[in-house]
């Protein structure tokens, strides 16, 4: 009797259910472990560069873990996962098959068909990579009913005992000090500079497998990614020990010299599973516990790992996928190739998207209000905008993009996550930036050849879909101000767009 564990590749656990369920039944000789280099997987999209080597490093790194630890594993290069299980299967003479329950739903549904595809018994086991597959704070909640985010998070936080005190009350007796996270980095402050990793010899060989075998984007020059769970633990060790102190403070600054500033950057570690999500929350407690990080820093960094992350996953996995893809309005211009190029004169995209191309990384805000505010406001197809931030980014998974992108940057869902869209002018990102100080574009401007195209995008939004905006009592303010607009301005604004789209380099 063989057994054979299927581990896939964002789930790199310490301890992984799948491994410790099969161990119980059969001592380790008698159990196989197995990671598939899927081709169908790795090029479902033109992916960065960087991106593919941290994913295939990490699942080799992973496999020579368990090596250490005695198991006997293989990696299999398929041209799919069931071509590759199926053959694998037939030559092992495999009894029975354990796994852990995908991340993704179109992965759930492939599991769920394989013993049929097999003929094998497959067990799969529960995801232990989401807190809210421990603890389900709204299990009956109807698909209609909407749930807020904050909401979420405070029932999460106090069930698993997150800056609580004794009488179940959150520490301070504030749950969310978002109000004081909110400040643009100071002239000359000089945040510091993250840990990076130099390549080892495997990664340099994925890295050399790469350029060889796939179509990408971007450079491999300059990989410093963690690619193993020793590294991702001094990884986040570098964050508590030099970052954490000002993560909340900052988390909303956007500067062009600094792409990390006070952020993380776990991300890409914590969806493969190289890091727990749970411990880095207590750890971060820790420090303020410890007096190493005031409350508002140490609260901003638990709220984007137990709420914002288990949030989406959470309304992922219960809503319909077609729910988030519904538009708030018609996004039917093409993605501009800048997206791809780089090769456009507005000083913030510029910046941003030559850091997502060069790293395939880009913190949170400059996604939100820079990326998906700019393809919002430009009624940007919502589909290729799902494609660019899965192709480039080294933390994108579907189960995060999908409500993210669809939901929260481009006001899809019917309003399920997001409470307003998350959209701005030029004032927004002069006032958290210093990207408008060195533009060629006019941020005070709105009409005009030498107007910033956030001013006119915007404007012209709102001016378009008032109607509609006036059912959010969140848009009040924003709508208040057309009233102020002339007949003759919104007709410039109007033509201003037109032109815009006529040459969106310029």
């Amino acid at each position: 009797m063989v057994i054979l564990v299927w581990i896939l590749g964002d789930q790199l656990l310490k301890a992984h259910p799948a491994l410790h369920t099969a161990e119980e039944i059969a001592p380790k000789k008698d159990l196989i472990v197995v990671l598939i280099e899927s081709q169908r997987q790795l090029q479902r999209h033109r992916y960065h560069i960087k991106k593919l080597t941290f994913l295939i490093s990490a699942m080799r790194h992973y496999a020579e873990e368990l090596r250490a630890s005695g198991f006997q594993v293989k990696i299999i290069q398929a041209l799919d996962t069931i071509s590759g299980l199926k053959e694998f299967s037939l030559h092992h003479q495999i009894s029975e098959i354990f796994t852990m329950a995908a991340s993704s739903i179109r992965g759930q549904t492939f599991q769920e068909q394989l013993s049929t595809e097999l003929s094998l018994p497959v067990t799969i086991l529960p995801n232990t990579q989401f807190l809210c597959g421990q603890f389900d704070p709204f299990p009956d909640v109807q698909p209609n009913q909407i749930i807020r985010q904050e909401t979420f998070y405070r029932s999460m936080r106090g069930h698993f005992g997150l800056l609580m005190e004794e009488n179940r009350q959150p520490v301070s007796g504030q749950w969310n000090l978002d109000a004081k996270n909110r400040q643009p980095l100071p002239r000359d402050h000089q945040p510091p500079v993250a840990l990076g990793f130099e390549p080892d010899q495997l990664t340099r060989q994925v890295i050399q497998e790469v350029r060889t075998n796939y179509q990408t984007i971007g450079c491999p020059e300059g990989f410093t990614l963690a690619t193993t769970r020793a590294q991702a633990n001094l990884a986040a060790e570098d964050f508590f020990n030099n970052r954490l102190i000002h993560f909340g403070t900052y988390e909303d600054a956007m500067h062009s010299n600094h792409e990390i500033l006070y952020h993380s950057k776990l991300s890409p570690y914590i969806n493969a599973g190289l890091l727990e999500p749970l411990e880095l929350a207590k750890r971060a407690e820790n420090a303020y516990r410890d007096g190493e990080a005031d409350l508002n820093n140490v609260e901003g960094f638990i709220r984007q790992v137990v709420g914002w992350r288990e949030y989406m996953y959470w309304q992922y996995q219960r809503l319909p996928p077609k729910l988030f893809q519904e538009p708030f309005t018609i996004k039917s211009n093409p993605l501009p190739k800048f997206f791809w190029d780089g090769k456009i004169e507005m000083n913030c995209l510029k910046h941003v998207i030559d850091r997502v191309l060069e790293s395939g990384y880009c913190h949170h805000i400059e996604r939100l209000m820079i990326l998906t505010n700019f393809c919002l406001l430009a009624e940007i197809n919502a589909e290729e905008v799902f494609d660019w931030f899965m192709s480039t980014f080294v933390d994108a998974y579907e189960w995060v993009m999908v409500p993210n992108v669809y939901g929260m940057g481009l006001y899809g869902g019917d309003g399920q996550i997001a409470t307003k869209p998350y959209i701005s002018s030029a004032n927004y990102i002069n006032k958290m930036s210093n990207y408008c100080k060195y533009c060629a574009y006019d941020k005070n401007s709105r009409t005009g050849s030498n107007a910033c195209p956030f001013n006119f995008l915007y404007w012209h939004f709102l001016i378009k879909n008032e109607d509609a905006l006036r059912k959010n009592h969140r848009m009040a303010r924003m709508l208040y101000h057309l009233q102020n607009f002339s007949e003759k301005e919104k007709k410039e604004i109007k033509k201003r767009v037109a032109d815009f789209f006529k040459n969106p380099q310029s």
